[in-house]
């Protein structure tokens, strides 16, 4: 089982590096968020469950540090306030959480990266419509099929699985990947 689980990671990494339409997209989202800094932007992070961890993981990465010993990057995940968190959910339902956080912290320039692996979860869903409504651009992280998302963000990053521990895995290196770079682009 532990070599079966080994080779199905190998083979959707493998399916990645020989997809080079996907490493067109990825080099776009690392354009996209390089300039967002520059500019004076956010990147915003949101996800359920294990993609909500993958979220504050790649928040942090941006916000401390990566590799390079640098000044923060002003990046954040949606989640983390649990008061606020609680409040809207309690208030209003847990739909609204991600929307009503975007609309209270987002602008215009800043960029959401919604993670979902299926593509479907309803406070993802209104999260990228309520971004999109402020201008913000959207990147999609997904499973194979990009769900609902897939046509209502700028940039898809679908991984080509519908096993969400492998995508979830595949989320983590195209989100290092961005990182590495992103942060490379503005302080090497």
């Amino acid at each position: 089982m532990i070599e079966s689980t080994l080779k199905e990671s190998i083979q959707i990494k493998q399916r990645i590096l020989d997809d080079r339409d996907f490493q067109k997209r990825l080099s776009v989202c690392i354009e996209l968020i390089t300039q967002a800094f520059k500019n004076g932007n956010k990147v915003f992070f949101c996800g359920n469950g294990g993609s909500a961890a993958d979220a504050q993981h790649l928040a942090s990465e941006l916000s401390g540090k990566f590799y390079i010993d640098r000044p923060p990057l002003p990046a954040e995940a949606c989640h983390v306030n649990s008061s606020f968190f609680t409040a809207v959910a309690n208030d209003y339902s847990y739909d609204h959480v991600y929307a009503r956080y975007i609309e209270s912290s987002g602008k215009e320039g800043d960029i959401l990266v919604a993670i979902s692996t299926s593509g479907n979860s309803g406070n993802i869903i209104k999260a990228v419509e309520k971004a999109k409504d402020l201008g913000l651009s959207v990147i999609g992280f997904t499973g194979e099929s990009g769900g609902k998302m897939k046509n209502m963000v700028d940039i898809l990053i679908n991984i080509p699985s519908s096993d969400t521990p492998r995508i979830q895995e595949a989320h983590i290196l195209a989100g290092h990947i961005i990182c590495e770079q992103v942060e490379k682009n503005i302080f090497a």
